[in-house]
């Protein structure tokens, strides 16, 4: 009974429905051991759901352009032809490491509404970490700061953080800063690293659809 009950809580794993391409190599990857898809179109692109990296095949005939939008679904797809699978973030492009900042950046003022709700509702991991320490530049001052301040009238923008919070210069950019965090697998997963608050941990890619 126990197990149904956490099973049930558990939030659902949310499938990306669109993504934005951060590189698209017409004639597949230089490294032949780069991908079992080698030789063929091929994009690399993040969800904007999840921030979920991913390979892309698109449809014959059709080219992709980097920071295209593009719709991954189960529906009629209009470019994609297929999702290979997900991509691990040490196997990005230089390519797709330069655009990964413009995408998510876009990806999170184009979701505001859901950022500064973070901002506005997220509570304490445990009696010693608040879930606004894992943003980078917010400590434990900064986070009181920010917890006095949305008691008194939740925040309604990221513009009104910054207005009254001047410390919070630029809320999107730290958002940003703590998903590129999330997404690197190149670094250790200890201490504040170790958590996942806007993508899902990573596992063994696979094709999915």
């Amino acid at each position: 009974m126990d197990n149904r009950k956490r099973r049930e809580n558990k939030p659902a794993v949310k499938k990306e429905e669109y993504a934005v391409v951060l590189d698209y190599l017409s004639r597949g990857y230089v490294k032949s051991d780069m991908s079992k898809f080698g030789g063929k179109p091929i994009a690399q692109a993040i969800g904007t759901e999840q921030f979920t990296l991913l390979e892309l095949a698109p449809k014959k005939g059709v080219d992709l352009e980097i920071q295209d939008t593009v719709y991954i679904g189960k529906g009629k797809r209009d470019k994609i032809y297929r999702v290979l699978g997900k991509l691990d973030f040490e196997n990005l492009t230089a390519t797709s490491r330069i655009e990964l900042d413009y995408a998510i950046r876009d990806i999170v003022e184009a979701n505001e509404e859901k950022y500064v709700e973070f901002f506005n509702k997220t509570e304490a991991l445990s009696t010693r970490l608040h879930s606004l320490e894992l943003i980078p530049g917010i400590g434990k001052k900064y986070m009181w700061d920010i917890i006095e301040a949305r008691e008194e009238k939740p925040f309604e923008s990221f513009e009104d953080i910054s207005q009254r919070l001047p410390t919070l210069a630029d809320p999107a950019g730290m958002i940003v800063n703590r998903v590129k965090q999330e997404l690197d697998t190149t670094t250790p997963r200890r201490g504040k690293n170790k958590y996942y608050i806007f993508t899902q941990p990573p596992r063994r890619a696979k094709n999915t659809r």
